[in-house]
This record gives structure tokens, C-alpha cells and sequence, in this order.
């Protein structure tokens, strides 16, 4: 199981370390795996949640999940990604921003910083969006019981976590963001930004997850018979899956951000980060299929309570990184602790129903 699940992940650690050599020399090798161990620990709670979605899917598309998946991540949000944001940003031609990384790492870096706030705001509303509805929705499984319950109640009023979301998107705006620019100088008006950013955030995360809802939705219907229409399962599974899929691609790219600019405070060399951060998505990719084929999140019934006060952690992080400067060390460790204590808080739950 081990061997089966992780070869790809072994295979790519293997190319892309000997492809450092060649780029760069020895160095460059100490480098890609300092990034592969930073994209790990930064998104082990991605492979936790993204588990909980995976487990939905069948074999196909959890394959699809761990190979073309794993291209768009590689090549769209390790390597794509800090080039579109440059460009964008710089309003450069996409092939300008590439020499400009090439040529000018100091130059490209302060880019990719000043760009930073709109980021920051995107993926700080979608992740959470995540933890909002997760949180306000009534679950028979509560971890810490007496924050959930009167949450859960609180979750009964319609479209709360939206407002609750743009609530705490307009203090941002008008906090954070507005001293930031007041720090910023000639840059332009950061709250603006955010501001724009975040609601961009908010209705990708209300698109892509309600038509991935709409068509489980739909499947379950059929399974149940209530289909009028005749169609056959197939075509609405397909569907189903294609939009869940989605949805994990979008999710995988917000848990990205920190990564990739946390990058940055090891290198400016987009080869050398789209080799590393690469290795360490693939390592997590894996992981996450993993869980799921040996049903970690049904054993460990916190598993997944635990990951998504870790996303509620790093929207957090994400939104206050808009001001100021949070150290990727602690938002590793955010993460691994609330993982980590739920894992314990199951394994006891287990202990206790075993006696």
C-alpha cells in the first residue's frame, strides 16, 4: 500500500533532485529539499481535508486527483502561479515577467511583494469560507463541544458564514490593509485591492463549491431513484466528479499561497521553487490519497475537525500577513499542533469505546 500510493511521490523527489544538480549544482540540491520539507509541513491539513472530499470520488478520478492533478499544481500554481501575479501586477507580458525572474530575482521578489496583499485576501476568503460553513454546520461528531454547539445553533440563520465572511473582509479592508498602505508609499491603494480580492475569493469558493454541491446533489438523488428524467447515473457522476475535482484544484491553490510566497525567504529562483514546492505537492497529493484508501479520517474521527480549525488558522494568517510579517515556522506549527491534537483526541475517543 505504502510503495503503491507514494512511487509517484518517490519518482518525482528523484527527478527533480538530479534536476536541481543540473540546473544549479550541489547547492541547488540542499535548496529544492528545504522547499519540498516547507511544502509538506505548510500543507499537511490540506492533505487531511482535501482526504475528506477525495473519499466522494472513485478509482478513476482519484488517479486523475494524482496525476493531472498534480500537473496543475505543479506547473500552474509552483511555477505559472508567481509568474501570472508578476504580470499582473507589473502589467508585464507573461514572457517579460519570465525573463524578469530570470534575469532580476531581487527586482521580481519586491514584485510578487507588492502583490502580496491581493494574494493574501483571495485565499484568505476562500479557506475561510471552508472553515465558516464547516463550523456552523450542525454535526452529529463535535470535537470541542462547547465551541460547536452554540455554533451550530448560530448556523441555522441563512447565509451567515457569507455575512459573517464579508464582515470580516470589510474590517480587513479598512484595518490592515489601510495601514499597510499607509506604509506603502507610491503603491496603490492596498484596501481597495483587498477589498476586491477578497470578495473575488468569496464568489470563487460560492461557484465552485456550490456546483460541485449541485451535482452530488443530483447523484444522490438518482441513487435514491427520484431521477424523472430518464438519465442514467453515468453522466451526472461524471459531472459530480468533474466539479469535485475542481473544487480540489481551487482548494490545493489557496492552501498554496503561503507556500509560495514563503518561498521566497529561501529563493528567487523560479526553477529551483517549482522543483521544490513540486516534490513537496506530490509528497502531500500522495498523502491525501493515502488516507483515503486506508480510511485514517473514519479511525480518527477528529482528523478532519482538527484540519479545519487549521484552515480557520491560516485564513487568519492570511489575512493579518495583509500588515504583517508572520513567520512560515509558525504557520507550520499552527497547523501540525491543531492536527496533531485532534489526532490525540482520537486515539483516546478510541481507547475509551475499545474499553
Amino acid at each position: 500500500m505504502l510503495w503503491k500510493t507514494f512511487r509517484w511521490a518517490f519518482a518525482v523527489t528523484a527527478v527533480g533532485l538530479v534536476g536541481g544538480v543540473l540546473y544549479d549544482g550541489w547547492t541547488a540540491l540542499g535548496i529544492v529539499a528545504i522547499l519540498a520539507v516547507l511544502e509538506v509541513s505548510l500543507s499537511f491539513d490540506n492533505a487531511v481535508i482535501n482526504a475528506g472530499i477525495l473519499k466522494k470520488l472513485n478509482a478513476f478520478w482519484q488517479r486523475i486527483f494524482l496525476t493531472v492533478g498534480i500537473l496543475i499544481a505543479v506547473f500552474g500554481m509552483r511555477l505559472l502561479f508567481p509568474v501570472v501575479i508578476v504580470s499582473v501586477s507589473a502589467r508585464l507580458a507573461p514572457q517579460d515577467a519570465v525573463h524578469l525572474a530570470l534575469t532580476d530575482k531581487e527586482r521580481y521578489q519586491e514584485l510578487v511583494t507588492d502583490a502580496h496583499p491581493s494574494i493574501a485576501a483571495f485565499g484568505g476568503m476562500f479557506l475561510l469560507m471552508i472553515f465558516l460553513d464547516f463550523i456552523l454546520e450542525d454535526r452529529e461528531t463535535k470535537w470541542l463541544g462547547r465551541v460547536e454547539r452554540p455554533l451550530a445553533r448560530l448556523g441555522r440563520i441563512d447565509m451567515l458564514s457569507v455575512c459573517a465572511a464579508l464582515v470580516v473582509l470589510l474590517v480587513t479592508s479598512t484595518t490592515f490593509a489601510a495601514e499597510a498602505h499607509q506604509h506603502g508609499g507610491h503603491h496603490a491603494d492596498k484596501a481597495q485591492t483587498v477589498l476586491i480580492s477578497g470578495v473575488a475569493g468569496l464568489v470563487t469558493y460560492l461557484v465552485v463549491h456550490g456546483l460541485s454541491g449541485f451535482f452530488e446533489g443530483r447523484l444522490a438523488g438518482e441513487e435514491d431513484g427520484e431521477d424523472a428524467n430518464g438519465r442514467t447515473g453515468t453522466a451526472l457522476a461524471g459531472r459530480a466528479a468533474f466539479f469535485t475535482f475542481l473544487y480540489l484544484e481551487v482548494l490545493d491553490a489557496s492552501f498554496s499561497f503561503d507556500g509560495v510566497i514563503g518561498a521566497f525567504a529561501v529563493t528567487n529562483d523560479i526553477v529551483l521553487m517549482a522543483l521544490g514546492l513540486g516534490i513537496g505537492a506530490m509528497y502531500v497529493r500522495s498523502l491525501t490519497v493515502y488516507l483515503v484508501r486506508k480510511g485514517t479520517l473514519d479511525d480518527y474521527v477528529y482528523l478532519e475537525h482538527g484540519a479545519h480549525y487549521a484552515i480557520g488558522a491560516l485564513a487568519a494568517v492570511l489575512l493579518v500577513s495583509i500588515r504583517y510579517e508572520v513567520n512560515d515556522i509558525v504557520t507550520g506549527l499552527i497547523g501540525v499542533s491543531l492536527i496533531g491534537a485532534a489526532f490525540w483526541s482520537s486515539v483516546r475517543l478510541n481507547r475509551a469505546t475499545a474499553g
